[in-house]
């Protein structure tokens, strides 16, 4: 079973890109398996197509605005995420239930003031922009010091999303956009040591398997159910 779901994290707060209440503000929860964002909408998919069509539709409702440097530049970050889960048998005949989960995250770029023109709301945007970034630039080093002994992870909501996509469990891929022109270079030079910083965390995936919360179980134990009603509606005589 493939699931998706995209939300977008707008001035620090959470907002389900899928959903038709875009007034709606989410809630992060933590459970025993992680962080989770209540109420968020899942959907469940069966081809490329799918995917394609509930990323363009989240797409179509994230925050943007014009500034000096970008004329249609992302006011918020985005996590559109995978889930896939997988049902087998093994040797033993015990049925064992996997789970893997992709994040892919579009992060908006860091900004000066002085450089876009920023005012007003987008100026507002921008700090909020500025200071998750800059809390996951404090994650990340905290992450590749040995000496640490603490993780800002709840220092802002994009790291506490993306707790279990950084550290533990996990293989994180960064991709560093950077320009060109000498214009930028203090831009590039930071978004390089950003970057460097990042693939020096070391972490040591595992394959999840038989997780509490595996939807598929939750369904295979509902068609058991199901099966076991009708089977005693039917006298008994239902055939599966």
């Amino acid at each position: 079973m493939v699931r998706a779901s995209y939300l977008e994290i707008y001035n620090e707060e959470i907002r389900d890109l899928l959903n038709k209440k875009q007034t709606q503000r989410l809630e992060l929860r933590d459970k025993d398996t992680g962080v989770y964002v209540k109420d968020l909408s899942t959907f469940v998919v069966k081809t490329p197509e799918d995917f394609m069509k509930i990323f363009t539709e989240g797409n179509v409702n994230r925050h943007v605005g014009a500034t000096n440097m970008n004329e249609h530049s992302s006011r918020s970050h985005s996590v559109f995420t995978i889930t896939v889960e997988s049902s087998e048998f093994d040797e033993e005949g015990e049925n064992k239930i996997k789970v893997g989960k992709l994040n892919i995250v579009d992060l908006a770029g860091s900004e000066r003031q002085s450089k876009t023109g920023a005012t007003g709301d987008r100026l507002k945007e921008a700090t909020k922009i500025n200071l998750s970034l800059s809390t996951l630039c404090h994650t990340i080093s905290s992450l590749t010091d040995p000496k640490c002994t603490y993780i800002p992870y709840r220092d802002s909501k994009l790291t506490r999303i993306l707790q279990d996509s950084l550290g533990g469990n996990t293989k994180t891929v960064m991709i560093s956009n950077i320009g060109p022109a000498d214009y930028n270079t203090d831009e590039t030079m930071s978004t390089l040591r950003y970057a460097s910083r990042a693939k020096h965390i070391q972490n040591k995936p595992r394959i999840n398997e038989d997780p509490k919360d595996a939807m598929i179980r939750e369904f295979h134990d509902e068609i058991t159910r199901l099966r076991e009603q009708l089977a005693a509606m039917s006298g008994g005589k239902l055939k599966v």
